[in-house]
């Protein structure tokens, strides 16, 4: 039954996404007598966190009841006061808790609050499954760098592109419809300037609800960007930044640091580019704790090359597109040797209609790049 309830706060803990960034998805279940009578979530950045939302909602008086909370309650003040004294001053008897949360400001000080008040606490239930969830936030908090999805989509041949560059549409509604599902889950999106010029894309989230946006990163070591781009124009609440650098049009930063809500970054070169590893240090210091990046292939080579992709989600359409330059997911110089390509791990296969999605994890353990 233990696991039973936390998977029932598990997924109340996922009606966060898009809405509670930096901070993490926590959901929370409260039983007493060997029934639920209270639930709730971290609804929004800033407002009350699982544990409030689900005593507020409760049917009955909550002294003596177990709470089940997929993350472990914060112990200081934020923007909200602490949870695990609220626990206690509700005079709770029991705290079933998936994971201890990585935050210094917490880890572990939680629990320590409970079990000195008397109250009874279990961690580790579906603590994996908490981990998966909350995959942003306990890289973000632990290493004050984003979570990095790279995102590809290509015909069952490996294209993404005709030779013309034509690419719209290589898979199916439902297939594109999941990427702004993606999109509405991390705080950040990146392209290259390539993408930009070949499909002007907007780089919102247009889900049935609207989703939440996320901030547009064009990757522009001389600033190409065409200044009609949708992305320079978008109506939308978060801002586009272009990571660029010295050799950038002068005359040009200048037209586009007029541009409203659009932010030009100029950062170290490496090898004549943008400066990822600086780009990312940057981003993460900025708050913005995830990036789905969605291309092309030269960002895409540049990217994995650093070591900076955490999770690869490439979707598969039933399609044969051929043609010796037609355009791959990961093109740059590529790997000279096998023993230095990205190993992935903990594979997981979906479909959409026709349409296979394949997720998997960077092994950076076994990445053997030579520095």
């Amino acid at each position: 039954m233990e696991e039973l309830y936390m998977k029932r706060a598990l997924d109340l803990s996922l009606k966060g996404i898009g809405k509670t960034s930096p901070n993490p998805l926590v959901g929370a279940v409260i039983v007493k007598n060997g029934k639920i009578i209270g639930e709730g979530y971290h609804e929004y950045y800033g407002g009350p966190h699982a544990e409030v939302n689900a005593i507020k909602n409760a049917t009955e008086d909550v002294e003596g009841a177990t709470i089940y909370v997929t993350l472990e309650p914060c112990s200081h003040y934020g923007k909200t006061p602490p949870c695990a004294k609220l626990l206690v001053e509700k005079k709770l008897s029991k705290a079933v808790i998936s994971m201890i949360d990585p935050n210094p400001k917490v880890s572990g000080r939680g629990v320590q609050i409970l079990r000195q008040n008397g109250i009874e606490v279990v961690i580790g239930t579906l603590e994996e499954e908490a981990k998966k969830t909350n995959e942003i936030f306990l890289k973000y908090i632990q290493e004050k760098k984003p979570f990095c999805i790279l995102k590809t989509a290509m015909t069952l041949d490996g294209k993404i592109a005709t030779k013309n560059g034509e690419s719209q549409w290589i898979t199916n509604e439902k297939s594109r419809y999941h990427v702004h599902e993606l999109r509405n889950k991390v705080s950040g999106i990146m392209v290259g300037v390539n993408t930009i010029i070949a499909d002007n894309p907007s780089l919102t989230t247009r889900l049935k609800d609207g989703g939440t946006d996320a901030v547009r990163i064009i990757v522009d070591s001389t600033l190409r960007i065409p200044l009609s781009s949708k992305v320079l124009k978008v109506n939308s609440p978060k801002k586009t930044i272009i990571a660029t650098t010295q050799k950038a049009d002068k005359e040009k930063l200048e037209k586009l640091n007029s541009f409203e809500n659009v932010q030009v970054v100029i950062t170290p070169m490496k090898e004549s580019m943008v400066d990822l590893n600086f780009l990312f240090d940057w981003l993460g210091k900025e708050g913005i704790d995830s990036i789905l990046v969605e291309g092309g292939s030269t960002l895409n080579f540049s990217i994995l090359k650093e070591k900076l992709v955490d999770k690869v989600i490439t979707f598969i359409a039933p399609k044969i597109l051929g043609g010796v330059e037609s355009k791959t997911p990961v093109g740059g110089d590529g790997f000279e040797k096998l023993q230095d390509s990205v190993l992935l791990e903990g594979i997981k296969i979906r479909t959409f209609d026709e349409d296979i999605m394949v997720e998997a994890y960077v092994r950076k353990d076994r990445i053997c790049l030579q520095d």
